[in-house]
Parts: structure tokens; C-alpha cells; sequence
């Protein structure tokens, strides 16, 4: 018998694990299992290279429950250990001391094992006391090691006779809630669904496949058959061969949709596509990303992306590793490059997190440039789905923006898409006003605007639907070219100003007429948010129209979307302009007519249909035109 102290230079480890370890202390099970699987990967390895004389056999680990005994208990069949390495493994830990440990780690709780080699004493987090009985693949003893939480342990001999080590957990009375089946299942899931041995949790009944249940008839013809056999067998809860640890040339479609229902079983829609990551230099990396459908505002929820180091959960949270834009994906990445154990300043810091960041941001626009060229007219009816995603990534990486221009789409209110160069093409001749500025005009809701549209098209103009929340930000920025590209909304102005020509139009008012009516009309008007605009304009365009100019109108969208605009400029007011078409009939009536109340009554008539073209008029104001115009037409 062996006994002695643990080779620390703090007078007691536990406390300290507990300590900076309890707000993740589930993570022990994840641990455990991991060392598992490390000794049976290293005797599966020994074995191929003729180093270690035995055979693997139907290896697994298991994972069982004694709720009498309190106990917890991880079995292994790997390589096992001597007593001699038990005392070298797991007796020999090296600190510098208490307070450079406290130090190093006081901003970084989760952030301590997989550092100094502290993955088994995770155990400790859960358990008042530890047993290890483990028997070497080699010719030697087993060993019994047992530590009760404090700095001395015991070693012993052990009749223990199969190959493998088993740690048995005798869980403190702080932590009886892993000793409930439920947990340490949800434990396993978490962890451990695709972990590289099989995980055996407790047993199960299932048919016997290979009975084949009998058909019998009575006298009156009735068929009977006979109930299916019940036979027990391991409930293993882990998919060790996942997709994405195959080539991509072994998996069919109907592979990545059955691995897209197993990660995600309560997600009843497909995926839109696929993205197979497989990399070997200059760092290891695989994985698989899905395109999700996405609705079209941006509060959508993150941490769909699950990272795995060799096959076992790290976390959900890939900030750092996965670029921001494509976090709204789903799917899986394993890197045995990242630690178990990720901190942000360990990200931040790492230069290969950030080669694998771009190394996904590449892969990712070179998939989406593939789809676009193999079948464009499948990607353009995919386009409402993932263009949030292609143009958060234009806004936020440069190397992406300069690939996605070849593959983003521009869609028209015809139901048609350009790229960006072929819109530029289309619209160069037509679109250009007179001082060389190229306008490229666009509607946010093509029932809203349908007005406004339906003048602009009449014009033989091209009018694109763009209604992402993050478009004014796109806009602001496929604009900084050569500054003579100019996005417009399609209600910004009316139209002979959206893109002014040399032809201007003549005024049926005089200047002097012109002048008398003006405040005529901002009278009935009375709104500090309106101000009016007299212009010339076909006679059949509307008398009254409402438009937004585009700077103040985009300036609050980007506000209200997360910066980009001007200080506080998503509080300020709504401001309108009122355009009045000084050569419409109905003006010229305003002008003239001589009852005060009458033209009041016109003025209130036309301008409530402008702001109901525009969806600006509600409660009271709405009541009051609908009177109105059951009024105008006794």
C-alpha cells in the first residue's frame, strides 16, 4: 500500500476547483468522458502500430448510477494505467502557487482546466470523494487510487481483472442532482452525442431482429400473430461517425437533411444548402454549415452554430471563431486547434482562431458563388431566405463584400434580378440625370408604394425591391465608389425629380399665382412636419404628393439599425415634404375658388389621400376622411 501527498505547491486544490469552476461544474461528466475516450483512441492507435499485444474488442465507455450508494461511475476498456502512472498522472500536478493561479484565472473561471492537466479533477467539483481502479493493458497489477478531497490520497493493489479504468464518483451532498438519470442523459446529449466511442447509458428493450413473429388462425379463419420478442440490449446514446467526420464524396443529399433533423429534431423546416468544411493546413478544421431560412428582421437568435473539438462540445457560442454575419447559420465545427476550454481573450489573441475565421468567411462565398453559377434561377428563388446574411457580410468583411458583388442579387419590382454590374448596365442610359449622377431607384414595400412605382416604370425606369433592415447601410456603402451612384427611394420626390433631365416642365401658374398659393395651403396644412413644394409636373400625376428625402429618411433607418447615421438622428421628428403638382386641374380649382371653407375642405381632401398613399394617416384623422368622403359623394 501506497500513501502520500499530492504533488501541489497550494496547501488545497479542491476548494479552488469548486471555486472558480462551479458556475460550469457540469462540464466534469464532459471531462471524464473525454479522458475515456483519450485512452481508448491511444490503445486503439497502440494497437495498429504493434505496440500494445491485445485486442480492442467492442470498446466502450460507460456511464452508470448508483443513487444508494451516491455514486457515479465511469468505466473505460482503453489502455488503463500501472500504479506507477497513476502517480505520475495523477499525483503530479504543477502550480506555481495559490496566488499566481488566483491571478492568472481571476477574470476567466471557466477557463482552468485543459491548462495545467486538471480535466480528472473536474470531478471534484461534484464529488466529496474519488476512486480509481484501473488495470494497464501492459503485464502489471491493478491499482486502486482513492482521495477523499484533501492533499492525501491512497494507492493500493486491486483484483480488478479487465483492461480499463473506472472513476468512481462519491457525490457530495451539494450535488445530488447527478445522481437523476434525466441529468447526466442531458449531460451525455450535450457533451457527447458525437463522441468517438460508444457511450453506453443504462439498457433498453427492442425487438429481436432476428425473430420473426408467427401468424396463426383459429377454426373461424381469425389470424393471430403472435407479439414481437422483447430483448435488452446497451442504450448507447452517441453517433460516433457524424456527418461531418465523413469525405464529402460519401454523402448524398438525403445524408446532410437526416444530419440537419439530428442536430436540430424540433426545426420542421429543410435547410436551404449546405457548406462541407474539411481543412488540414495550416490548421485542422472540419464541419458543416446549413442555411436556415431566415425572416426578414435581424433579432434573430444566434448560437446555432455548436463548436466541437474532436467531436466533443465545446460550446454554442462561436463569437471570435465564426464571423459575426454567418452566426445566423447552423451547423457544426470541430477544430482540435481550439481548446476545450475557450475564452474571448483566448480567441482574440489566438492567430489560428483568426486564420479559421477567414478560412470560413472564403469558403463560405466560394460555396455561394458556386450556386449562383451552377443553377442562378434556383439561387434567385433563395434569395429572400439568405440575403440578410450575404448583405450583413458585405457591410462587415471587405474580402467578402468583393466576392459577394459577383453573386448578390438586386430583385425588381417586375420579378426580375440583376447583380450589381448587370443593374449598372441595365439602368446607365435611362437612369443617369443631368449632371452624370447615376440613380438607382428602389422601393421598400411594393404594395405601399405602388404609386409611386407604378409613375417610376412608366418612365421605362427600373425600380428594385430592397426591404432588408440593414440596406441603407449597404446602400451607403456600394454608393462610395466614384460617387456618382445614387441610390433613391421611388417616393423620395416626384418623379421628374427622381432623375432630372434638361427637359423641365412648364408651370401653368405664374410665379405670382404661385406665390398666393403657397400659404393658402400650408395654412389648411398646419403641420410643422410638412413643408410644402410647389413644381411643375405632368397634368395627370397627382395633385398632392408626399415624399421623404432620401438622406433624412436613410439617416434614421441607420440609426435605428446601429449607427451609421448622424448623432441622434434616430430621434428626430418625421419631417415630410408636400409636393404640389402645379399643373394639376384640382390645383388650379384650389387656387380659385373663392369659398374659404370649400377650399379649405379640398386642400384637407387631397393632402389626406397623399398620407394615405404613404400610410400616414390614422385614428382620428382617418375617421374624419372617410366621413368626408361619404360626404363628397351624396
Amino acid at each position: 500500500m501506497a500513501k502520500g501527498n499530492i504533488n501541489v505547491s497550494v496547501e488545497n486544490i479542491f476548494p479552488l476547483i469548486k471555486k472558480f469552476l462551479y458556475s460550469d461544474h457540469e462540464i466534469f461528466l464532459r471531462e471524464l468522458i473525454s479522458n475515456g475516450t483519450d485512452a481508448t483512441s491511444k490503445l486503439k492507435h497502440l494497437i495498429a502500430i504493434g505496440e500494445a499485444d491485445t485486442e480492442l474488442g467492442d470498446a466502450k465507455i460507460e456511464v452508470s448510477i448508483n443513487k444508494d450508494a451516491k455514486t457515479i461511475t465511469i468505466k473505460d476498456q482503453g489502455l488503463g494505467m500501472t500504479a506507477d502512472e497513476v502517480e505520475k498522472y495523477i499525483n503530479q500536478i504543477a502550480f506555481s502557487g495559490a496566488e499566481e493561479f488566483l491571478d492568472k484565472y481571476k477574470d476567466n473561471e471557466a477557463g482552468i482546466i485543459g491548462h495545467f492537466g486538471l480535466g480528472f479533477y473536474s470531478a471534484f467539483m461534484v464529488a466529496d470523494k474519488v476512486e480509481i481502479i484501473t488495470k494497464s493493458f501492459k503485464d502489471a497489477p491493478a491499482a486502486h487510487w482513492t482521495c477523499d478531497g484533501s492533499p492525501e490520497y491512497t494507492l493500493v493493489e486491486h483484483d480488478k481483472s479487465d483492461r480499463g479504468t473506472e472513476i468512481v464518483l462519491h457525490v457530495a451532498e451539494d450535488s445530488l442532482e447527478f445522481l437523476e438519470e434525466s441529468k447526466i442523459e442531458g449531460l451525455l446529449t450535450k457533451y457527447n452525442r458525437f463522441n468517438q466511442v460508444p457511450i453506453k447509458f443504462g439498457t433498453k428493450e427492442i425487438n429481436d431482429p432476428e425473430f420473426t413473429p408467427k401468424t396463426t388462425k383459429d377454426k373461424d379463419g381469425k389470424e393471430t400473430t403472435e407479439p414481437h420478442k422483447q430483448i435488452t440490449v446497451d442504450k448507447i446514446i452517441n453517433n460516433t461517425e457524424p456527418a461531418w467526420t465523413k469525405k464529402p464524396a460519401d454523402l448524398e443529399k438525403e445524408d446532410y437533411d437526416n444530419f440537419y433533423r439530428e442536430l436540430y429534431p424540433m426545426q420542421f423546416e429543410e435547410s436551404l444548402f449546405h457548406i462541407h468544411l474539411n481543412v488540414d493546413y495550416p490548421f485542422n478544421l472540419t464541419g458543416i454549415l446549413f442555411f436556415p431560412k431566415l425572416s426578414q428582421n435581424m433579432d434573430m437568435q444566434k448560437d446555432k452554430i455548436q463548436l466541437y473539438q474532436n467531436q466533443v462540445f465545446v460550446t454554442d457560442n462561436v463569437e471570435g471563431i465564426v464571423p459575426d454575419f454567418l452566426q445566423m447559420l447552423k451547423g457544426v465545427i470541430d477544430s482540435p486547434d481550439i481548446p476545450l476550454n475557450v475564452s474571448r481573450s483566448y480567441l482574440q489573441a489566438d492567430g489560428a482562431v483568426k486564420k479559421i475565421s477567414g478560412y470560413i468567411t472564403k469558403k463560405v462565398a466560394d460555396k455561394l458563388s458556386s450556386l449562383f453559377k451552377k443553377d442562378r434561377a434556383d439561387f434567385e428563388t433563395k434569395w429572400n431566405d439568405i440575403k440578410v446574411i450575404i448583405e450583413y457580410g458585405m457591410l462587415s468583411e471587405d474580402k467578402f463584400f468583393d466576392k459577394a458583388k459577383k453573386f448578390a442579387l438586386y430583385p425588381t419590382v417586375s420579378d426580375s434580378f440583376f447583380t450589381f454590374d448587370e443593374l449598372i448596365e441595365k439602368t446607365k442610359d435611362n437612369q443617369t440625370d443631368k449632371d452624370g449622377n447615376h440613380v438607382i431607384l428602389y422601393a421598400a414595400n411594393k404594395d405601399a408604394q405602388h404609386s409611386y412605382i407604378q409613375e417610376a416604370t412608366a418612365k421605362g425606369y427600373e425600380v428594385l425591391i430592397l426591404d432588408s433592415p440593414i440596406i441603407s447601410h449597404l446602400m451607403q456603402k456600394l454608393e462610395g465608389g466614384d460617387g456618382k451612384i445614387k441610390f433613391t427611394r421611388v417616393d423620395a420626390d416626384h418623379v421628374d425629380n427622381l432623375i432630372k433631365k434638361d427637359d423641365n416642365v412648364i408651370s401653368k401658374l405664374t410665379e405670382e399665382e404661385k406665390e398666393k398659393l403657397k400659404p393658402i395651403i400650408e395654412s389648411a396644412v398646419n403641420s410643422k412636419s410638412y413643408t410644402v413644394q410647389l413644381e411643375a409636373m405632368d397634368s395627370n400625376s397627382s395633385p398632392f404628393i408626399i415624399t421623404v428625402p432620401e438622406f433624412m429618411r436613410r439617416m434614421k433607418e441607420m440609426q435605428a439599425t446601429g449607427g451609421g447615421g448622424m448623432m441622434g438622428m434616430g430621434n428626430f421628428p418625421d419631417m415630410y415634404n408636400l409636393v404640389v403638382n402645379t399643373n394639376s386641374p384640382l390645383v388650379s380649382e384650389i387656387l380659385n375658388n373663392k369659398d374659404e371653407e370649400a377650399q379649405k375642405g379640398l386642400i384637407s381632401q387631397a393632402f389626406d389621400l397623399a398620407k394615405l398613399s404613404q400610410n400616414l394617416l390614422h385614428g382620428e384623422e382617418l375617421t374624419n376622411f372617410i366621413k368626408r368622403s361619404y360626404e363628397l359623394i351624396k
